[in-house]
């Protein structure tokens, strides 16, 4: 580990320890609900492998990931007492390798709910699902029009052992957004007439930021994500997450420049006086993102120094000029995502929202886990 450690251009540290903790921090918040987990893009690109067993060791028993191919992956490493659940439901044609897997799908459509009746009967057995509705994200669930023709036939789900029925909320993330409460409302709605079907039928709404819209919109089962990985739920507001991930940058060489020297491809910097340029090993191609040109920063054994030019492929450049040289030595580690430049934060200097800085983290990266 330390010689591969050494030999990469950078670092990404996933602390296991801090990611239970806020497991655990967001199943208090829950109260009697339980709290599953989304796993889905590679657990946020941390590693669903490794993410999922440490849930799974703290209590969850519900993850959640996107596609097939991801359940597939992830259903060897994990006990098959733990539910997988296939939010984008089976690709056409593919609704036994379920069952042979041990996972559950999502059903988002009358067509995948059709197709997963008639797979439960062929079998001649009952087979698990979820069904999602769309309370007003127009992304996935049934519609409107579709909920209506169930609510006029309940038997097209014959055959099906219907364990939850699902939303997704769209703006929780802002409590003040009035479209939290037209979406629960709606959702509170339509499971009061479900349930005089399907008795005690369980529900699931919250997302990370749904969890900290307050017991009313708990349900059964909510399925965090973001704040699982130390991304702020509310915004805002201070995050009560801890953070899970240090990203640490190798420095390849320093340069001495004179005033008016330029920096990096199309001479989007230019040195207003002499200045000391490091260039670390860390570059779009790791998903450090181009938007974060000019304006990003890193730290260096506590102290903030800003990245100028624009980010290249392979690199970004710091100016270092007032940091002590003796620190810059070709191998030293720079901080790119630390707790005094979260995730948050990086994704406020790049103009964009902390999941894509944390699912854009590439695979160049030596990822080191530590659970203490």
């Amino acid at each position: 580990m330390q010689q591969e450690a050494g030999r990469a251009g950078a670092l990404l540290t996933i602390d296991l320890k801090a990611l239970r903790a806020n497991y655990r921090y967001l199943q208090n918040r829950l109260g009697i609900a339980q709290c599953g987990a989304a796993v889905k893009a590679d657990a946020y690109g941390l590693g669903a492998i490794p993410v999922s067993k440490a849930l799974v060791a703290e209590g969850c028993r519900h993850l959640f990931v996107a596609q097939l191919e991801e359940a597939i992956s992830l259903r060897a490493h994990i006990p098959r007492d733990t539910n997988i659940y296939v939010m984008h439901g089976s690709p056409v044609g593919y609704e036994a390798e379920f069952i042979e897997y041990g996972c559950t799908p999502v059903l988002n459509s009358l067509d995948q709910i059709t197709a997963w009746r008639k797979l439960a009967q062929e079998r001649n057995q009952a087979l698990p699902a979820i069904i999602q509705i769309d309370t007003g994200m127009a992304r996935m669930g049934l519609s409107q029009a579709e909920v209506m023709a169930w609510l006029r036939d309940f038997s097209i789900t014959d055959g099906i052992d219907l364990t939850y029925v699902m939303s997704h909320l769209a703006c929780a993330e802002d409590q003040l957004d009035p479209m939290n409460a037209m979406q629960l409302q709606a959702f509170q709605n339509l499971l009061k007439t479900l349930r005089q079907r399907y008795v005690g039928l369980q529900a699931s709404f919250s997302n990370s930021s749904g969890i900290f819209l307050g017991p009313d919109y708990h349900f059964d089962l909510a399925r965090p994500g973001a704040a699982l990985y130390g991304v702020a739920p509310v915004a805002g507001q201070e995050s009560p997450m801890k953070s899970v991930v240090q990203l640490q940058g190798r420095i390849i060489q320093t340069r001495e420049i004179p005033m008016g020297a330029s920096v990096g491809y199309s001479k989007t910097w230019r040195a207003t006086q002499p200045s000391r340029i490091a260039t670390v090993s860390v570059g779009y191609a790791d998903g450090w993102l181009r938007s974060l040109s000019n304006c990003g920063v890193a730290h260096i054994a506590g102290n903030e120094v800003p990245m100028v030019g624009n980010v290249s492929m392979d690199t970004i450049t710091l100016n270092v000029s007032h940091v002590d040289p003796h620190l810059l030595y070709p191998g030293a580690l720079v901080d790119l995502i630390c707790p005094d430049n979260t995730v948050d934060q990086v994704a406020k200097q790049a103009g964009t929202i902390g999941y894509e800085i944390l699912t854009s983290l590439g695979p160049r990266y030596q990822r080191h886990y530590i659970d203490a």
